[in-house]
């Protein structure tokens, strides 16, 4: 198996870690991104994106030629589809970049090649994958085409991607065994088989009932606020009962898992004529809560601003949608700060895990805090544990680390 070829189109923050991850278990692998920029930094031997361990897997991978970057697929005999599924207005799933991820490697899949989609999905992609590859002449009856979503954590990506169990599920059972034995070649967790369509909804039930959680807690944060409770306090003593486990709320919910997947079910549900009632009520209130975070941040400059005879200037603590990393993508903690900046407030910008931003000026977070008369934290980065700060908003429970 190791002296096949590798293509993984793609490569962020799930196709970069795969294809290092790959090379340095001895296959010969080529990268595919449609960034310049992207394939010159990975040439170089660098990454572009903040993982732990990445760096030192990409410049081993370069160095000893085993990992390549290109603009252009080439042929392979495994391909791996690992890029963004956004959706449109009106939370409609966007499966454009799969499906011109597809198109790309048509002109190079043979016979006998194993397709790969490992983006999550909405139900049904993975079939449109095949599809599409069809309408490109490409006769899918002899390869091996499956999904398997990736279930890995940012900030620990390169163990999570050999240590947690994986989920293939095949457009035939032929493909499924394929794709299995291919992935038991570096997971060392379980690798269980099923069919397309129920690993795709798998995925997608994994990060709603995440959300759904989250929901309950950050829904929970709200109403203590309104009966003068501390949330913390609240849920420390509650997930005491052996059969209680609350989880910490925030200022909403981000990434591209948690905060799009809902919306794939909720979206298919409404095709079928029937609604996703919990699912689309979590994440209504999950949006809500970064709302609600801008009030009362807006609340407080204003007080200050009353007692003060001058605006606030208020430091946002955080920008990405987690702690201890650069993603920023749907993150509340930066809607929140262009949104508080776009309103009039003079917001200082802070986010360790990134240089710079192209809408907003970066400040180290010791000037912020120097400079700020009100200090909000909204993610829980390790450089914000444990900090003393008079006249400070904290929506991520960091200073109770």
């Amino acid at each position: 198996m190791l002296n096949k070829k590798i293509c993984v189109v793609g490569l962020g923050y799930i196709g970069l870690p795969t294809a290092a991850l790959l090379a340095n278990r001895g296959y010969k692998v080529h990268g595919v991104d449609v960034v310049q920029s992207t394939v010159d930094t990975i040439n170089r031997g660098e990454i572009h994106i903040v993982e732990p361990e990445l760096d030192t897997f990409v410049q081993s991978a370069v160095n000893s030629g085993k990992l390549k970057a290109d603009l252009k697929p080439c042929e392979a005999d495994v391909f791996i589809i690992a890029v963004p599924t956004p959706f449109h207005d009106g939370f409609v799933p966007n499966i454009d970049y799969v499906v011109s991820a597809t198109k790309a490697i048509a002109p190079y899949v043979k016979d006998n090649d194993i397709v790969i989609l490992e983006s999550t999905s909405p139900v049904g992609t993975t079939d449109k994958v095949e599809d599409t590859l069809k309408e490109n002449d490409v006769d899918t009856s002899k390869l091996f085409i499956a999904h398997c979503p990736e279930r890995v954590l940012p900030g620990q990506i390169m163990r999570e991607l050999v240590e947690n169990d994986r989920i293939v599920g095949g457009t035939t059972p032929e493909a499924t065994e394929k794709t299995v034995e291919f992935y038991k070649t570096f997971v060392s967790g379980e690798v269980l088989s099923t069919d397309a369509r129920t690993a795709e909804m798998a995925k997608l039930t994994e990060n709603s009932f995440r959300d759904v959680n989250i929901a309950f807690a950050n829904e929970l944060s709200m109403l203590c606020d309104s009966f003068d409770i501390d949330v913390r306090e609240l849920i420390s003593l509650t997930n005491r009962h052996p059969r209680v486990n609350v989880l910490s709320p925030g200022a909403g919910v981000g990434g591209h898992c948690i905060a799009v997947d809902p919306w794939f079910i909720v979206h298919a549900a409404k095709e079928k004529n029937i609604e996703a009632k919990i699912i689309k009520t979590a994440r209504e209130i999950n949006t809500y809560k970064t709302e609600w975070v801008i009030e009362k941040i807006k609340n407080a400059a204003l007080k200050f601003e009353n007692d003060n005879g001058r605006k606030a200037k208020v430091a946002c603590m955080g920008l990405a949608f987690k702690p201890d990393i650069d993603d920023l993508r749907e993150s509340p903690a930066l809607y929140i700060t262009k949104r508080l900046i776009s309103d009039g407030l003079d917001i200082l910008a802070v986010e360790p895990n990134i240089e710079s931003h192209n809408e907003l000026e970066i400040v180290d977070y010791k000037q912020a805090l120097e400079e700020a008369d009100i200090v909000t934290f909204l993610v829980a980065h390790n450089e914000f544990v444990g900090l003393k700060i008079d006249n400070k908003l904290d929506f991520c429970g960091v200073l109770n680390v």
